[in-house]
Formats: C-alpha cells, structure tokens, sequence
C-alpha cells in the first residue's frame, strides 16, 4: 500500500491535531488516506455526489432534520446520478430518533405486479428473467413512498416544519435547468452505449433509454456537459404539488400503467395503487462495545450483520490492518454468512419460518467461526449472484437525529425502461427472482425479492455512534465489514478508513458475471496477493486503485464525549461530505 505523499502531508497536519483534541476515537492512528477527515460540530451529511450533498445540507441550514435532508438528498440524486438510482427504484431507511433514543427501519420496496408469475414467463419460452426491458419484471417504484413516509414521520414525530416542496426545489431545478455531467455517469452511459458486457449490451437498443440519456447522434454524454431531464422535471413538479401520492394514484401512475401495458409490461393501476412504504423492527447484533443495527428482509442486512456477529469471536484489533490474516478473515466470515443469507433470504411476507433469531445468535456466530481455518480458504458455498448499483446517504442533524438511507434501481440504469411522458427510469430488481417453483426467492405475485440494499448504523449507549453504508450490490456487506472494522478495530479516521485498499469477493470478473474470484484493488503488494493464493484464495490485483467495483462507501461517526460529526466520502464516486 503506497504510504501518503509527502506534499500532501503538510496540508493533513492541522487536522491530524484537532483530531487529536478533539477525538478520542481517531487519538491512535493519523490520517493515511488522500483527503481529510470532515469535520462539523452541528449536523454532517455524505452522499455520492457532492451536488445531492448540498441540498441536504442546504435542508439542515434551514432547520430541517435528517429525515428532510435525506429526502431532499436522494431526490436530487435520482436527477444527477441516474445510472445509480432513480424515483423508478426503492429506498430503505434507518433511522435513529433522538427524543426518544429509538432506531427504527423504514421498508420503501416494491413488490412484483399481481400478474407477475413463472407461468408467464414459461409460456413465452423464457428459463430466466430478461434482465433489461419491459420483460424484467419490473416492481412497483418504491422510492417516492419511502420519501412520503419519513416526511410524515418528521413532521409527526420530529416537529418538522420544512415544507414539502423545499425538500424536492434542487432536484426539480436540476432536472428542468441540467447539471454537469459527472465521471460516473459518463463512464457508464459509455458502457450502455458500447456493449461493454452482457449486463449493459442491450441499453442502447432501448428506445426511451436512447431517447433520454444518448444525444440525437446517438453518443453518449461527455463528463461536464449539461444534461437535461424536463420530463423527470414536470412529475417532480407534480409530487412537489400534489404529494407523493401523486405517483401511485394520479397523472403520474396513469402515465406508467399505459406504457407498462402498452408495451407488454406487468404492472397494473392496482399494483401502485395499493403500496405504501412501512415502517420495520431493525436487526441488530452486539459489536466490540455497541449495536450494530441493519435493515430486515427481504434485504441482505443479515448477511452484513451475520459477518459482524463471526468476527465478534476474533481480536481483530490484534492484526496487522491490511495483512493477509485480516483480508483472510473477512473474507471467510463473509463466506459464512452468506450461505446463510443465500440459503434463507426473501420476501419474509412469504416465508415465515426465516430464522432470523438463529442466524444473529451469538452461538451461531460461534460456530461460523469455528469453522474458520486461518490457513486456509474454504471453498465458496454461496448460491446466489444478486448484483446491483446503489447510492448511500447518511445524515445527523444539529438535534441528533440520524438517517442511513439506501436508493436504488439495481443494475446500472435500471430496467433501461422509461414510461411515457415521465422520465423516470424504472428498476429492475425483479430479473433477480427465479423461476425455478423450488427456490427460496421464486417469483409469485405481489412478491418482494431479495434486496441487496441495506443502510447500516452503529448505535454506543443509546447514541449514534457511526452511520455509514456503501453502493455496490453483493459488495456491500464486505465493504461495510472492512469500513467499521478499520474504524471500530483499528481506530482509523473515517476518511483514511474508507480510502484504504479494499477488496471483493465473489463478483470477480466482468460486471455482472458470477464467479468466485477474490479481486484487490492494484495498491495492494503483490506479498499480499501471493499469501492470500497460497491459503487458496483466488486472489487477483485489478488495474485500478481505487474503483467503485468495491462500492463507494461513506460514513459519519459523532463523537461520544465532544459531539463533533466526522464524515468520509468515498474518492471512488463522486461524492462529498459536508457540515456546518
């Protein structure tokens, strides 16, 4: 790993002592990482872009709360990061209220229409789900709800008094006005537009995609031109004027029913008519001296946790951050958890006897752990593939309220698919349900499928201590093991902690493909490499140093005794964490 030049060190240096006052968290380790640590004494927000980021701290300065700010967040960012996320996706919150010290999840995911089913699919000769197009199952859209539903809880249970309309004026502006194009977008509009791999090779066949993201000339959009959405710009308008009901139940849900079946889609007026976002019970598993809280099924949050509750039966903290035996030991802990994720994860409104108790039990941990050799790699047991994009946001305001909140559309753009009229890029998180009538995650009506977005938060004596989460489908629950375990483990600042080399297993090859490959981002030493090959792991360095293949993580953590905010974002996205 390349130690920090030293001409970036002078100017780390008056940070490096104001940490060392202020924190006693970050008091053993200095700053490593290229940016430094962001630090506020009041609220703090991080988002993969630094534009969404702005809007919710321009929220915060008015005197709105978390809850406003990620709102207006992630409604900017389904304008100005549309190959991640889009109001055509879902949400998934946690939310930590502090008048009454309580974390509660809020489920915003939309379940497969009432005509979705195997049958549909046999009769068209398909063994598989498509995974672009009208034909890839699409759910209803549950982001808007999910935005609903915790403006009602602010206003309710937080005494809110931000309008509606101020938490969705960026995003209307931005759709209507443009904003640049980012390095992500364009870098993933060129692999739309190019084929680049059988995950994308079919978008730019899409006439709606074609006609919203490529120009007339059919190119892609370059970093740093303006980009325009005024359909998207008129349906914000119209939930900015009507509520976000307006999406489910009026010119906005008329608009995608008749395109939807116009086009041979599934989704019915019903099907939007009769969903609400609700709010959930977390998980949570003890970790080194606090709670570590997930979202519930049909998300993977068990697998993040189940990882959490292996290494809770390892002094991690005892390793060598960065050494071959702490990527050896992550890696296999995630192994183990995700047999069990794979092996019980779905919509639980169609499993009831997902045991949920058993797998976050301690002794459980303990057994997972005992199978553990130090020495050697165990062979991949995993059974599924769930991939995906994502956009993280984590906000604390000045009151001490806390929002992790996960949005999706799940592959890059989506489905590909925009209704009429609309422009709302829809998801196409159903591709993932299975056809086979046997399997834990078969498609059946009005079904969620497993979700691999999950926003994470550790809670220290009743407190938030670090909200943090990451973009990146089945990387996910790695990169958030190897984020706390570099903060909680081994002290590190959260910049330096996020920026630090990671690594991903499983989703090893071409975007999209499955395989059981242990890629590494290049600024790992080949010494590295080589021992985690000799334990029999199929360790491989990839060209770049930093890539969002590993997800683009980001956290805040609040200072116990001071209250100071410190935030990281990610230099593999575009984002920015920013405070006052």
């Amino acid at each position: 790993m390349k130690a920090i030049p030293t001409t970036l060190r002078k100017f780390l240096t008056p940070t490096l002592a104001s940490l060392a006052v202020v924190s006693t968290a970050f008091a053993a380790a200095p700053e490593t990482g290229g940016r430094p640590t962001t630090m506020a004494p009041q609220a703090m927000v991080v988002t993969p872009h630094y534009l969404a980021s702005q809007s919710a701290l321009r929220i915060l300065r008015n005197g709105g709360t978390a809850l406003d700010a990620a709102i207006a967040a992630g409604a900017t960012l389904a304008v100005v990061y549309p190959q991640f996320t889009a109001i055509g996706g879902d949400n998934v919150w946690l939310v930590y209220n502090a008048k009454n010290g309580e974390v509660r999840a809020m489920n915003a995911i939309g379940p497969a229409s009432e005509k979705a089913t195997i049958d549909f699919y046999k009769s068209k000769g398909m063994e598989t789900i498509p995974q672009r197009g009208y034909l890839s199952a699409i759910t209803v859209p549950g982001a808007v709800s999910g935005w609903d539903q915790a403006y009602a809880y602010s206003k309710t249970q937080l005494g809110s008094k931000t309008k509606w309309s101020a938490v969705l004026e960026d995003a209307i502006r931005y759709a209507e006005d443009g904003f640049p194009v980012s390095i992500s977008q364009a870098k993933w509009a060129k692999n739309a537009t190019s084929g680049v791999n059988q995950a994308t090779q079919n978008l730019h066949e899409l006439p709606s995609f074609k006609a919203t993201f490529m120009k007339s000339g059919g190119e892609h959009y370059e970093v740093g031109e303006l980009f325009r959405q005024p359909e998207l710009a008129k349906t914000l308008q119209r939930i900015s004027a009507k509520g976000g009901r307006e999406f489910y139940e009026g010119e906005t849900a008329k608009l995608i029913v008749a395109d939807m079946q116009a086009q041979g889609g599934l989704l019915t007026s019903n099907d939007l008519k009769s969903f609400n976002a609700k709010w959930e019970k977390p998980l949570s598993v003890e970790y080194r001296g606090t709670t570590a809280y997930n979202a519930p099924p049909p998300t993977q949050g068990m697998g993040s946790l189940g990882i959490l509750n292996v290494l809770n039966n390892f002094d991690v903290g005892s390793m060598k951050e960065g050494s071959a035996d702490y990527v050896h030991l992550l890696v296999e802990a995630t192994k183990q958890s995700f047999a069990d994720r794979d092996r019980h994860l779905t919509d639980p409104d169609f499993n009831k006897g997902m045991p949920l108790e058993f797998v976050l039990s301690k002794q459980h941990g303990k057994d997972l752990a005992a199978r553990i050799d130090m020495n050697k790699a165990a062979d991949a047991v995993m059974t599924m593939d769930p991939k995906g994009d994502t956009t993280w946001i984590g906000v604390v305001d000045a009151q001490g309220n806390a929002v992790s909140m996960i949005q999706s559309h799940y592959f890059d753009w989506g489905a590909g698919v925009l209704p009429k009229g609309t422009g709302v890029l829809m998801q196409n998180r159903g591709s993932f349900f299975s056809l086979d009538a046997n399997h834990v995650n078969k498609l059946e009506p009005r079904k969620r499928t497993f979700h691999t977005i999950n926003p994470a938060m550790l809670v220290k004596d009743n407190k938030p201590y670090v909200v943090y989460g990451t973009q990146g489908g089945e990387v996910q629950p790695q990169t958030q093991a190897a984020v706390i375990t570099r903060i909680v483990d081994f002290k590190m600042p959260i910049q330096s902690a996020i920026e630090a080399p990671r690594w991903n297993f499983a989703r090893g090859g071409a975007w999209g493909a499955a395989t059981t490959s242990l890629s590494l981002e290049s600024r790992w030493s080949k010494d590295i490499v080589d021992e985690l090959v000799k334990r029999g792991h199929p360790a491989k360095l990839i060209e770049a140093g930093y890539t969002d293949f590993m997800g683009t993580a980001g956290a805040i953590l609040i200072d116990p005794a001071s209250k100071m905010k410190f935030g990281g974002a990610d230099p593999r996205g575009d984002g920015a964490a920013v405070g006052y």
